[in-house]
């Protein structure tokens, strides 16, 4: 699984969830400019199979209007630190790797580990 951290998140997330993920990137370690645009996010992602973790709810929209891919993971978080954010991800693992393996494109995670498919 190839994860695409979103600019609104911590680039050092993608240090951390690469232990757990085939592979972690975040938006700026990409060829993307700076900052990159939503839509050059989703079609960096698309074309090169990436599923997009992100809290910023534009990505909601793209989805909703051009279905997918790419895949995204939309963090309901709010306010949380690098680690919690990170804790929460690992933790959420399983899901994560599930809408990979099937045919829905979205998956939602709250903070108190509450996940909608």
């Amino acid at each position: 699984m190839k994860l695409l951290l979103d600019a609104n998140l911590s680039w050092r997330l993608a240090e951390l969830l690469s232990e757990y993920f085939n592979e972690c990137k975040h938006v700026n370690q990409t060829k993307l400019s700076k900052p990159a645009k939503d839509t050059e996010i989703w079609n960096y992602a698309a074309e090169n199979g990436y599923t997009i973790i992100t809290q910023d709810s534009d990505f909601l929209n793209l989805f909703e209007t051009r279905g997918y891919p790419p895949k995204i993971v939309l963090l309901r978080i709010g306010n949380m630190s690098k680690k919690e954010a990170g804790t929460l991800l690992i933790q959420s693992k399983a899901a994560i790797d599930d809408l990979e393996k099937n045919d829905y494109g979205l998956l939602e995670i709250y903070g108190s580990l509450e996940i909608i498919r």
